[in-house]
């Protein structure tokens, strides 16, 4: 069965993920994101655990405005400014936090 994630071990969760990813493929690796450890593809950051323990991940925006509109996101504010194609998750379980860090990817690797 499944693990439920809860809002404090999202990040030991991502730390967890992360690791097993990178094993996996070596155009993968961990950088410094806003204050958090993230995944990085081609350079590029695509998924980071956040300091009020949610998941962001870069998504297309269109993906990122059927996530909001499905109650299953918000768009990732910094100050004032909100950041496009960023997007803040409340994963479910291990498997929803594996999914939309696989979805982060495969739109960040295609860029």
């Amino acid at each position: 069965m499944a693990e439920t994630v809860t809002k404090g071990c999202v990040a030991a969760l991502f730390d967890d993920l992360a690791r097993r990813l990178i094993s996996e493929d070596p155009a993968l690796e961990y950088g410094r994101m806003f204050n958090s450890d993230g995944l990085k593809c081609n350079g590029k950051f695509f998924a980071f655990p956040g300091s009020n323990g949610d998941l962001i991940v870069k998504l297309p925006a269109e993906r990122i405005a059927e996530l909001v509109a499905g109650g299953e996101g918000r768009p990732l504010t910094m100050g004032k400014r909100t950041m496009r194609e960023w997007v803040r998750l409340a994963p479910s379980d291990e498997a929803a936090c594996a999914g939309y860090v696989a979805e982060a990817h495969e739109f960040v690797a295609g860029l």
